[in-house]
Formats: structure tokens, C-alpha cells, sequence
């Protein structure tokens, strides 16, 4: 886990569901997610965004036997057609998932959901630091992590992504190294 203040009201939540979680499972990410879900910190909508059945699938996976509160009929009630870069974005994390996790429809569902937030992804997908982030990425999507491999913001990064696939130059200069907005793309984000 990193480093998170004695103080975060996350706290509380996220160890009932560390405590609640599958022997073996990796339940860090899901259950920071979900604790700021709870919290209503993080961008994420409600049921982090997925339909009620991968929800379910979700929390069974990680948390067997857990009922969450606020598990609405069709989950988090949030609309694909109102991200007009979804299917870009699912075909990216989709050709660069690890295909042999069970949890990958989900990871890619999440992700996509959390670019559509305002903030550093991290802060959206409702992770305690850059570094879950970072382990997030390198651990359901590693060949798309190794491409960044100077760091850059990770929503930056993904839309980079996406704007080098339809051949779009998103940097004024011919390299990040000669650009004047260097330091908005690989400044820290605190």
C-alpha cells in the first residue's frame, strides 16, 4: 500500500475491505477505488462505473460474500456515448491488457471511466497516489506502461496515445525534450 495519512477517511473502508478480501487476491487497487467511491472522492460514478453483472463479478473476485451498498440495478448508470474517445480508448487498453487476468474486462471499463474525470487519473480512478497508478498500468497493461517510459502523466500519455495512432502531432516541437509545455507533461503531480 503507499503512503496514505493516518487522518485519509478513506482509511477505515479500504481496511474492512482489505480485511474482507479473497486469500491471494490483489485487492490494494480495488479496494482504494471503492473506499473513495465511498467517500464520494475520486471521479468514478457509482459501482465504479460498471454495469451491476461486472460489479458483482468484481467484488466476488476480490471481496467473495461482500454486499456494497448502493448496487443499483443497472450499477453505475454511466454513459459510453457521452465519451465521444470510448471505443479509441477501449481498443487501446485492449491491445495492450494482459490477456490471461479473469479481472481485464473490468480494469479496462475503469480505466476508460476514469480519463473521462478532470483530474490526474489517479486522483479520478479514486487510487491514493501516482504509485498505485503506476502498479495499475504495469500490472493489467505492461506493454502499454513500458511505452512510457519517461514518466509522462498517464492521461497525457493515454490521449498521446490516441492522437499518435490517427497520426495527429499533438507537441509544437519535434520532441517532448523541445516543447514549451514540457514541464505540464512530466512535472510531479502532487
Amino acid at each position: 500500500m503507499s503512503a496514505v495519512a493516518s487522518e485519509d477517511v478513506r482509511l477505515p473502508t479500504y481496511s474492512m475491505l482489505v480485511r474482507r478480501a479473497r486469500r491471494g487476491s490483489d485487492v490494494h487497487l480495488p479496494a482504494a477505488m471503492l473506499a473513495s467511491n465511498w467517500h464520494g472522492l475520486g471521479a468514478m460514478p457509482v459501482c465504479l462505473g460498471l454495469d451491476s453483472r461486472m460489479f458483482g463479478w468484481m467484488l466476488d473476485h476480490h471481496f467473495p460474500g461482500l454486499t456494497w451498498p448502493g448496487v443499483m440495478p443497472g450499477g453505475g448508470q454511466w454513459n459510453a456515448a457521452a465519451m465521444p474517445e470510448y471505443r479509441e480508448l477501449k481498443d487501446l487498453f485492449t491491445e495492450y491488457q494482459t490477456a490471461h487476468l479473469r479481472e481485464q474486462p473490468w480494469w479496462i471499463e475503469i480505466m476508460i471511466i476514469g480519463c473521462s474525470g478532470r483530474n490526474h487519473l489517479w486522483e479520478d480512478l479514486g487510487l491514493f497516489d501516482r504509485r498505485d497508478l503506476n502498479q495499475l498500468m504495469h500490472a493489467h497493461f505492461p506493454d502499454l506502461a513500458a511505452r512510457n517510459s519517461r514518466d509522462m502523466k498517464w492521461k497525457k500519455f493515454l490521449y498521446k496515445q490516441l492522437c499518435e495512432r490517427e497520426g495527429i502531432i499533438a507537441c509544437p516541437a519535434p520532441s517532448c525534450d523541445e516543447c514549451t509545455h514540457f514541464s505540464e507533461c512530466f512535472a510531479p503531480e502532487d
